[in-house]
């Protein structure tokens, strides 16, 4: 964690009059004294551009960017999804270290000594403008912590002399887009398809439409930048040209791989500022980062101190930053689907660790759906058409994977089991449990908890972290010797040890059977809805399934919408739930949206009139 003077919450009224007494502050004589910094955000982008050394790309003015900035090879998201990789760009900290914000649309309470980016920014006299996406998964307001938000918003608004600080969010790239086909310069003959993914027409129109989706993003970013120009201010601002997360396409988007993670990252700093630079304009930087380092970045830049509980550092290349060795990631519920992944890479290798095997990774999602090529791998999957590597996200996962990105690019060959590479698998390991216990990583809390809480999430006694991960990996082992220490954690006082002892219990299926009186009776005593619905589902591989059926049932009318989610989707994979109808029925018409889709998915399949084509996103 960076370490700085600690600063406390900034008021609305800072947002309001910083910038007007910076304009009567003191300034250099060559100008400014403090650079403007522009945000050029591009949405659920990977780097497929010409300075990338994408063949296909037409991107001239992000390719210039580059050559007279710093381009980050290995540069990554913290989610690969844009909620909680926006709140680490809002706030400096990591979703995951303030619990619910690792979940996709959560409300994060945040605690009292955070604040807010533009806030801090405010403080040194920046105009702060926001156009216009916010999405940051906590309580932030965002009106109160910009200048200016909106469709409207603009660093040309701001008082006379002031620096600014302005972010404008371009969504040509995001995910929606490609639920219809993108005509351009990219035709569907020139693409090339990954591995995993079947070569099927509707693939290839979706690959070649990114393409042109991105073609026209840097149109608009060079419209951004002529914008700056014209008005003489390219010489006094830096520019970062970034994506909030990793690619559109089919395992791209919400998963952990490079295609959900990997985003461009461009920095530019004009001459004028180039006491800012510890490496040369036009350089490459190899170094994994993530966009957890942009805040700390900014506020170097801009001469403030970072906060100490930020826990990103200024990018290597810059100045204050140093040199690094790992990219850590993750990924919790997405929409509607519950699954739990954290990850780490150096840039050649990447090790994921899957705390839910038993769920697939091709669980189906209501909004992504609606792109035909998500349509056409499942349906080439049902048809028994797919090859081993395509067909493999249709199945349970591993524990582990070990990916070399050099030689399997489109990592497909699972390394992990490798006699040859256990070394490094251990190495990697080593770093991923230590980065979960130094953020105090809120995965193993259900969510829904009272534990959602900063102050009880960093309290051992209260949230075990190092028990949970312990028993997590025991789960993850699926090791039948295990089973009578995960029914004795079922009467721990930790809700957190009941719930992943559940758990444990749960991705055993059937070889739980020998406690499943155990089981039985823990369930009748548990308080924790969470924990009810886990063992709900595990009873019904051990046993007569009609009342775990009926208690997930009854779970799916729970007053917390989340509990709700929790029973649909333990509903969803629990052998023959068809006795459940009438409660998944009923879940179609639920307020939450999330329970809505998961719960006509589910209504679908079992009338039997379920299609991948079938529009479920309501």
């Amino acid at each position: 964690m960076t370490r700085g003077e600690a600063i406390g919450p900034v008021s609305r009224r800072t947002v309001l009059g910083a910038a007007a007494a910076a304009a009567a502050g003191p300034s250099s004589a060559a100008g400014q004294a403090r650079p403007n910094i522009l945000w050029l955000v591009s949405e659920d982008n990977n780097p497929w551009l010409g300075c990338y050394g994408e063949p296909l790309a037409r991107t001239p003015a992000i390719d210039r960017l580059a050559a007279e900035g710093l381009l980050y090879r290995n540069a990554y998201s913290t989610a690969p999804v844009c909620a909680p990789s926006r709140f680490a760009l809002i706030t400096g900290m990591r979703a995951e270290s303030c619990a619910p914000a690792h979940q996709m649309r959560a409300r994060a309470r945040l605690p009292a000594f955070a604040t807010a980016l533009p806030l801090l920014l405010a403080q040194a006299g920046y105009y702060c403008s926001n156009n216009a996406k916010t999405d940051y998964n906590c309580d932030l307001d965002p009106a109160a912590i910009w200048s200016a938000q909106g469709p409207s918003a603009h660093w040309k608004n701001r008082p006379e002399g002031a620096p600014f600080f302005a972010v404008f969010n371009h969504e040509t790239t995001h995910e929606s887009q490609l639920f219809s086909p993108t005509p351009g310069h990219v035709k569907p003959r020139d693409v090339g398809v990954p591995a995993y993914l079947p070569d099927t027409p509707a693939v290839r129109i979706d690959i070649a439409s990114y393409h042109n989706r991105i073609a026209a993003m840097d149109a608009q970013i060079a419209a951004r930048l002529a914008e700056l120009e014209a008005a003489g201010l390219a010489d006094d601002t830096l520019v970062f040209h970034y994506a909030d997360n990793g690619g559109a396409l089919p395992r791209t988007k919400r998963f952990c791989y490079e295609e959900g993670l990997h985003c461009g990252l461009i920095v530019r700093v004009p001459p004028k500022w180039a006491h800012l630079l510890t490496a040369r304009p036009g350089a490459t930087i190899d170094d994994p980062v993530t966009l957890l380092d942009l805040p700390a970045t900014v506020l170097k830049a801009a001469g403030q101190p970072i906060p100490a509980h930020f826990q990103g550092r200024p990018l290597p290349g810059l100045q204050g930053g140093a040199r690094r060795t790992w990219a850590f990631g993750g990924r919790d519920r997405m929409d509607e689907r519950y699954d739990l992944v954290r990850t780490v890479t150096d840039g050649r290798f990447r090790y994921i660790r899957n705390y839910a095997p038993h769920r697939p990774w091709g669980q189906h999602y209501a909004y992504p759906w609606q792109m035909a090529a998500w349509q056409d791998w499942e349906t080439g999957h049902a048809a028994g058409r797919l090859s081993a590597a395509q067909a493999r996200f249709w199945g349970a996962k591993p524990a582990e994977e070990l990916y070399d990105l050099q030689a399997d690019p489109d990592q497909v060959e699972n390394l992990a089991t490798k006699a040859a590479r256990a070394t490094r698998l251990a190495a990697m390991r080593r770093q991923l449990d230590a980065h979960m216990l130094s953020i105090r990583d809120g995965a193993f809390i259900p969510e829904g908890s009272a534990l959602e809480d900063y102050a009880a999430q960093q309290d051992e006694r209260r949230y075990p972290l190092r028990r949970a991960i312990a028993l997590a990996a025991r789960c993850i082992a699926r090791d039948p010797a295990n089973v009578a220490g995960f029914a004795t954690g079922l009467s721990d006082d930790s809700e957190v040890i009941r719930y992943w002892s559940a758990q444990g219990l749960l991705m055993l299926a059937k070889q739980a059977a020998p406690v499943a009186s155990s089981m039985t009776a823990r369930l009748k005593a548990e308080s924790s809805p969470q924990v009810r619905v886990v063992l709900a589902e595990a009873l019904t591989h051990v046993g007569p399934p009609a009342a775990p059926l009926a208690i997930l049932a009854a779970l799916s009318a729970h007053e917390h919408p989340r509990v709700r989610l929790q029973a649909i989707n333990a509903l969803t994979y629990a052998p023959d739930p068809s006795s459940a109808l009438a409660a998944v029925e009923a879940a179609v018409k639920d307020k939450d949206g999330y329970v809505r889709t998961a719960a006509r998915y589910l209504a679908l399949v079992l009338r039997g009139e379920y299609r991948p084509d079938v529009k479920v996103f309501d």
